[in-house]
């Protein structure tokens, strides 16, 4: 494995990439596409069942139409949650969230696709909101790594806040791509959308949260480090 240190280094202004920085406006915008891009699959799903249910008389067909709903409500409002702690606010400034919060979101996300699983180790605790949101960014860049599914695996290790997180993504075919690989790196000139936000706003968490981050792959394996 080889081990990659991120500095945390600024993005430079720019159109849409890391050779000139995003403003404030781009970011809110990606962001904002990512969770859009995030639940709209579920909301449509959603919006079919509800049209099965008006049209069909037949019993079976409704129940599954019923079971449709269910599940996709059930994506969506995962998928919202976790976007809540790992991308929203979170309160005002120096405020902290509980790990045991963390924890709920991040299994109902990961697992909500049923490609994946999530194993996670740590003590009950409240970290600065910042960290908790590094790390659940972390958690999300594990899921991207397993496109056929997998285990991913959070760890965290320290004294609060003094804590280090060590995210492993386990599967068939895991990668970490060139372009992740860049954008956690600051590279220049890799075009950023709303696909690859996260691993640019991972970037940015960790360089407010005074944490490196690190990146190791290998095969059958992504590791994510931060400290």
């Amino acid at each position: 494995m080889r081990a990659t240190p991120l500095d945390g280094r600024k993005a430079k202004e720019g159109a849409m990439t890391e050779s000139a920085a995003i403003g404030n406006l781009d970011l809110a915008a990606l962001v904002s596409s990512r969770i859009c891009h995030d639940v709209i699959n579920p909301v449509a799903a959603i919006a079919n069942g509800l049209e099965m249910l008006g049209e069909e008389q037949d019993q079976g067909m409704r129940d599954a139409a019923m079971d449709l709903i269910r599940k996709s409500a059930a994506q969506a409002s995962a998928k919202l949650q976790f976007a809540r702690l790992a991308f929203g606010a979170a309160g005002s400034a120096g405020a902290e969230i509980d790990l045991r919060d963390a924890e709920k979101v991040s299994r109902e996300f990961v697992q909500g696709s049923g490609k994946h699983q999530l194993a996670w180790q740590g003590p009950a605790v409240t970290l600065p909101k910042n960290k908790v949101k590094l790390l659940l960014n972390l958690v999300a860049l594990g899921v991207v790594a397993l496109p056929r599914g997998g285990v991913v695996s959070a760890a965290i290790d320290g004294t609060p806040p003094d804590v280090s997180f060590t995210v492993t993504a386990k599967g068939d075919s895991a990668r970490l791509t060139d372009q992740v690989k860049s954008l956690l790196l600051g590279g220049n000139g890799v075009t950023i959308d709303s696909h690859s936000i996260q691993p640019y706003y991972a970037r940015l968490v960790a360089a407010a949260s005074g944490m490196t981050v690190m990146a190791e792959a290998a095969v059958g394996e992504v590791v994510f480090k931060a400290a």
